[in-house]
Protein backbone atom coordinates (compact mmCIF):
# COMPACT_ATOMS: atom_id res chain seq x y z
CA UNK A 1 0.00 0.00 0.00
CA UNK A 2 1.78 3.60 -0.76
CA UNK A 3 2.06 5.47 1.75
CA UNK A 4 -0.91 7.91 2.84
CA UNK A 5 -1.00 10.85 5.17
CA UNK A 6 -2.91 10.39 8.02
CA UNK A 7 -5.91 12.99 6.77
CA UNK A 8 -6.04 10.72 3.87
CA UNK A 9 -6.21 7.83 6.21
CA UNK A 10 -9.18 9.24 8.35
CA UNK A 11 -11.12 10.56 5.06
CA UNK A 12 -11.34 7.01 3.08
CA UNK A 13 -11.96 5.26 6.51
CA UNK A 14 -15.16 7.81 6.65
CA UNK A 15 -16.13 7.25 3.17
CA UNK A 16 -15.42 3.43 3.69
CA UNK A 17 -18.31 3.45 6.88
CA UNK A 18 -20.49 5.44 4.47
CA UNK A 19 -20.24 2.82 1.83
CA UNK A 20 -20.83 -0.24 4.28
CA UNK A 21 -23.71 1.35 5.55
CA UNK A 22 -25.36 1.80 2.38
CA UNK A 23 -24.16 -1.90 1.24
CA UNK A 24 -26.19 -2.67 4.79
CA UNK A 25 -29.30 -0.70 3.71
CA UNK A 26 -29.14 -2.56 0.49
CA UNK A 27 -28.65 -5.74 2.37
CA UNK A 28 -25.14 -6.50 -0.27
CA UNK A 29 -23.69 -9.24 2.23
CA UNK A 30 -20.56 -9.08 0.00
CA UNK A 31 -20.31 -5.61 -0.36
CA UNK A 32 -20.52 -5.03 3.17
CA UNK A 33 -17.72 -7.73 4.17
CA UNK A 34 -15.24 -5.75 1.44
CA UNK A 35 -16.23 -2.43 3.37
CA UNK A 36 -16.01 -4.07 6.63
CA UNK A 37 -12.27 -5.28 5.99
CA UNK A 38 -11.39 -2.04 4.50
CA UNK A 39 -12.24 -0.21 7.55
CA UNK A 40 -10.18 -2.75 10.30
CA UNK A 41 -7.31 -2.35 7.62
CA UNK A 42 -7.68 1.18 7.54
CA UNK A 43 -8.39 1.20 11.85
CA UNK A 44 -5.49 -0.41 12.37
CA UNK A 45 -2.75 1.99 10.02
CA UNK A 46 -4.33 4.24 12.41
CA UNK A 47 -4.10 2.59 15.48
CA UNK A 48 -7.57 2.74 16.51
CA UNK A 49 -9.39 -0.27 18.37
CA UNK A 50 -10.98 -2.20 15.27
CA UNK A 51 -14.49 -2.81 14.90
CA UNK A 52 -16.79 -5.52 15.02
CA UNK A 53 -18.96 -6.63 12.64
CA UNK A 54 -21.31 -9.13 14.22
CA UNK A 55 -24.11 -8.40 11.19
CA UNK A 56 -21.61 -10.62 8.60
Amino acid sequence: MADYTKGQTWGALKKAWKAYKIAKVQNDKTKMKEYASRIRTLQKELGLKQAEFKDI
